[in-house]
């Protein structure tokens, strides 16, 4: 989405605890001095043995099991990014579905969770830790502007810069600065000083961290479905004109009739009418996703030319990564917390495995009931559905992998993937940021168009 479709891992990475949060033994030091986020350095890991199942973890000094993690995020990452275009079956669902590709979003924010709740376990001191948290929300807020705003050029296009009056504000880090930014001020401040010995005390400890949850929930179900949405209206921009486009003058503007309340389709739903009515719509991606849809291309689920009686939204601007959607994108950080809670206060292998399996399941199939009962799951809106169903997909595949390495000590088949995550934003900037591509295709031969990034075939149509 946009020129940087899967940047998650960006703050994930600098989120990685030191390895006193990763102990098992119970530290009482204070440690206010977090990971600095833009940090390339590398640590390499420590190997140790691993202890066998339901024994203490005192002898690991950190969990593998979260680089590893995200470097499987990584490689997903990477696979729907380059092999999207040509398999549209892993690319993003165009509506309403659940594809490979649409749980990457949710991997990365879980895993920010989960170090979240480790990196914060000791504080000396809130107001620094407050004040720490707001710098590096606003560095990636900054981040997100610049690479996904319209200023850094596309594979398509040799030319820098962005009319401020068009950038795009929202996008894949600024979602992942807004739900850090909130998880990590709920982590500072709203937990309280409950001794832990069982599942029922962990809620109780953090039982403010989940009333904020679920009034973010309320708030995003009462604003989806209680919102009223005009008919609204909007022109396509010149530059976008192309010989697929179904108009010939973009000065004539679409109008879509709307005039309903709780509608979750594409042309009128309140997430959409709350970015035009707060950011413009000249200020929305582009590209929407449901342009692959039947009704607006003759090659659903590809992009391609539209039909004669596609309906009047398929070119109309909506943001992947809107305003009302992040609220639950917030949510699914405050379960990846929890998970970082469990690590800190359960020491057993079997009962951490349990703690994580049991809300995994329960979220699993809450979310697919939701969906059986008409509330679908959907990527683009961020659906109640679509939030139980992946964030317990990552609880699942999260405590899969905690077993396979941290439990059973299986590294063999691992250390790429260990390194990937160690090593997330240096492949980031340099994959999924076209960072390689751009420069390659700056040498050219007499013209643009002649250069080796297009011969191989890389980039849009």
């Amino acid at each position: 989405m946009g020129s940087c479709p899967y940047p998650y891992q960006l703050i994930t990475q600098h989120l990685r605890p030191r390895d006193d949060h990763y102990n098992n033994n119970n530290r009482t030091t204070p440690t206010s001095d977090l990971p600095n986020y833009f940090s390339l350095r590398i640590e390499p890991p420590t190997h140790t043995h691993h202890a066998p199942p339901n024994s203490p973890l005192s002898t690991a000094p950190r969990l593998l099991s979260l680089d590893v993690f995200r470097g499987i995020t990584v490689a997903l990452m990477i696979l729907v990014e380059d092999a999207g275009g040509i398999f549209p079956s892993i690319n993003h669902s165009p509506w309403n579905g659940l594809t490979l590709a649409d749980i990457v979003m949710p991997l990365f924010l879980f895993i920010v969770g989960v170090s979240l709740g480790l990196a914060y376990k000791n504080l000396s001191n809130r107001t620094a830790a407050t004040g720490k948290a707001i710098f590096r929300a606003l560095k990636l807020l900054i981040i997100g502007v610049f690479l996904q705003g319209g200023y850094f050029h596309g594979l398509n296009n040799l030319t820098y810069g962005v009319d401020i009056t068009q950038i795009r504000w929202t996008g894949v880090l600024q979602r992942i600065a807004i739900a850090y930014f909130v998880t990590a001020i709920s982590e500072i401040w709203l937990k309280n000083d409950c001794k832990v010995d069982s599942g029922l005390s962990l809620l109780k400890r953090y039982q403010y961290q989940w009333a904020m949850a679920f009034v973010l929930i309320a708030i995003y179900l009462s604003l989806l479905y209680g919102l009223y949405v005009p008919d609204w209206e909007y022109q396509i921009p010149a530059e976008m004109v192309s010989s697929d486009t179904k108009i010939l003058s973009h000065s004539l503007p679409f109008k879509v009739k709307c005039g309903v309340r709780g509608d979750t389709g594409p042309a009128c739903n309140a997430a959409g009418m709350v970015d035009r009515t707060v950011l413009g719509i000249q200020h929305l991606y582009r590209r929407p996703i449901y342009a692959r849809t039947k009704e607006c291309s003759v090659n659903s689920p590809d992009y391609g030319p539209l039909p004669i009686d596609a309906p009047s939204w398929c070119q109309a601007p909506f943001d992947p990564e809107g305003l009302l959607s992040s609220l639950m994108a917030i949510v699914t950080c405050f379960v990846g917390v929890h998970f970082g809670h469990v690590i800190i206060h359960f020491k057993d292998h079997k009962t951490r495995i349990l703690q994580w399996i049991i809300p995994s399941c329960c979220l699993l199939l809450l979310g697919v009931t939701c969906n059986f009962f008409g509330m679908h799951i959907n990527k683009v809106l961020y659906s109640f559905s679509y939030t139980c169903v992946t964030a317990g997909t990552a609880g699942v595949v999260f405590a899969g992998v905690y077993i396979m390495v941290d439990v059973y000590g299986c590294r063999h088949f691992t250390s790429l993937l260990e390194w990937m995550g160690m090593n997330a934003l240096l492949i980031y900037v340099l994959v999924s940021c076209n960072i390689i591509p751009i420069i390659v295709q700056g040498l050219y031969w007499r013209l643009p168009e002649n250069n080796i990034v297009s011969m191989i075939g890389i980039g849009h149509k």
